[in-house]
């Protein structure tokens, strides 16, 4: 029963978050500016153009191929959007669950009922997750159609130069979506540690950027040697071997094991904080 009554609680939270988070302005900026920076990108390139890729570039690299096919443009803005602009959405999207509420004094009225704050903060998470997921999803979404609308329902030509069927590209295309998703899982992550830790929202969410920033600072040093490779910025743009010939997964799982301790140890950290964090004072 207890079960039961639990799972009630957290299904009628995560109804009252997206009631809040839904109708916001800045949601709906963020999600928007997901879709239309590949519309842009696509439209560039489309009045620009690209150079020719000649083999041996960056397996990620498809802004070398992106008018090859309308499936290479999708790729094109995963691999230039994905280290800064999705870090900045993803940030937004954890760094304000609860430092947001704090701020506007709603996290107060919130605890003042019998509400478990272990619920609450797993509701608010959840929600921030399926916004950042939604987000990633839009650019990749918004980059096909643009992309097939300007370039075309053409077979794949990747920067190595090897080519896949439309069918074969989209479900990579779907994975490596995914994978995104995923290599950002440790920077949401810190930016909801830090929201259970203030009550400015731009201090949660420049705090996430700054997490990833310096992530991807550390791994251009080469003196740090092996150490970089458990930064969580390191295998970001991994899923380019998926498009190899043959194709490389190794990376993309050493990618998957990395994240796991920092979302661990981050939503651990925000879990027990929260629980103990005085905010009715």
């Amino acid at each position: 029963m207890s079960r039961l009554l639990g799972r009630s609680e957290l299904v009628r939270l995560v109804r009252l978050e997206l009631r809040t988070q839904m109708p916001r302005a800045r949601t709906w900026l963020a999600l928007g500016f997901s879709a239309l920076v590949p519309v842009l990108i696509t439209a560039a390139f489309a009045v620009g153009g690209t150079p020719s890729a000649t083999g041996g570039a960056n397996e990620t690299d498809f802004l070398l191929v992106a008018t090859r096919s309308g499936i290479d443009m999708p790729l094109a803005a995963l691999s230039a959007m994905a280290p800064f602009l999705l870090v900045v959405l993803v940030s937004l999207f954890n760094g304000e669950t609860l430092s947001g509420e704090a701020a506007s004094g709603r996290l107060r009225a919130l605890l003042a009922r019998p509400v478990s704050r272990g619920r609450l903060l797993a509701a608010k998470g959840m929600v921030a997750v399926g916004l950042s997921v939604v987000a990633c999803v839009a650019v990749s979404a918004a980059g096909l159609a643009s992309g097939v609308a300007a370039f075309g329902w053409h077979r794949v030509v990747t920067p190595e130069l090897v080519s896949y069927s439309q069918g074969a590209a989209v479900e990579r295309l779907a994975l490596a979506t995914a994978y995104v998703i995923a290599s950002l899982a440790g920077v949401g992550a810190f930016a909801l540690l830090v929201s259970t830790l203030t009550d400015s929202v731009i201090g949660a969410v420049s705090a996430g950027i700054g997490f990833a920033i310096v992530s991807e600072i550390l791994d251009s040093i080469p003196a740090l040697g092996s150490i970089r490779y458990g930064l969580p910025t390191h295998y970001m743009t991994a899923w380019g071997g998926l498009f190899l010939q043959p194709v490389d997964t190794g990376p993309i799982w050493q990618g998957l094991v990395v994240q796991a301790p920092y979302v661990v140890v981050f939503c651990g950290l925000a879990w027990w904080w929260f629980g103990r964090k005085d905010v009715l004072s």
